[in-house]
């Protein structure tokens, strides 16, 4: 619903622009609106007329009907649960009073849809960003397919990246995808790079060859510190993909 005053504001910016030339339909369409919307604006006022739907639902709750929801929804016996665990034992008691929605309806009209429970919500926090102010702090690798000469068949590339310079401090492309292949490749990427212990940390995605065993034991060995994208989150190793 648009206020009076963003209507007016609206024909008022839609005024001066048509003053400096611009047409009244482009200025609308700019604004996300028809150039009916704002005839109708201009003619007949700023006052929205619709009344609204007239019918009344059949099965709409009497303010009887709220009022016993909303007890049993404050009640100490229910006061911890939510609609969905309300309705069934209420239910099990051969007791209804309203559907889970229609109670989810009433805890948002009386503004009461939050927590529940007398346990602390559930807080998701963002993981801190690995940042790198300098070559060989922040490396991420990955693993790619390569067409062969046979249709069907693949090789497998695989790559470290520093995320600060962009070089492609170790490359190699095998047959099959191995934790213990990508073990090598970092193990002569920090040698040919002469990283030492706690010095860098490799991020990838969550790849089989990337938790191997054997690749973690190599990274410990190493002293360097994995990081591994969250799960179902794609874009959280976008520079080798």
């Amino acid at each position: 619903m648009i206020s009076k005053e963003e209507k007016q504001t609206v024909l008022n910016l839609i005024s001066q622009t048509c003053k400096s030339g611009a047409r009244k339909s482009k200025a609308a369409k700019l604004l996300g609106l028809t150039i009916r919307t704002i005839q109708r604006w201009m003619n007949n006022g700023l006052t929205d007329r619709r009344k609204g739907s007239r019918a009344v639902p059949g099965n709409k709750l009497s303010d009887h009907e709220k009022t016993q929801i909303t007890k049993v929804l404050e009640s100490p016996d229910f006061a911890d649960s939510n609609p969905n665990q309300i309705v069934p034992k209420l239910a099990d008691q051969g007791i209804y009073l309203g559907s889970e929605s229609t109670m989810y309806r009433i805890l948002r009209e009386l503004k009461m849809n939050m927590h529940r429970q007398s346990s602390q919500p559930a807080k998701r926090h963002s993981p801190e960003p690995l940042i790198a102010n300098n070559s060989n702090q922040l490396w991420s690798w990955d693993i790619t397919y390569l067409p062969s000469t046979v249709k069907g068949r693949f090789f497998y590339l695989y790559m470290v990246m520093d995320l600060y310079s962009r070089k492609a401090v170790a490359c190699q492309v095998y047959e099959y995808e191995s934790g213990d292949l990508a073990a090598e490749l970092i193990t002569d990427a920090c040698i040919r790079g002469k990283i030492s212990k706690k010095q860098i940390t490799l991020h990838s995605d969550n790849g089989s060859p990337m938790k191997s065993a054997t690749m973690l034991a190599k990274l410990q060995d190493l002293g360097v510190m994995p990081s591994f994208s969250r799960p179902s989150v794609s874009n959280d190793n976008p520079f080798s993909e």
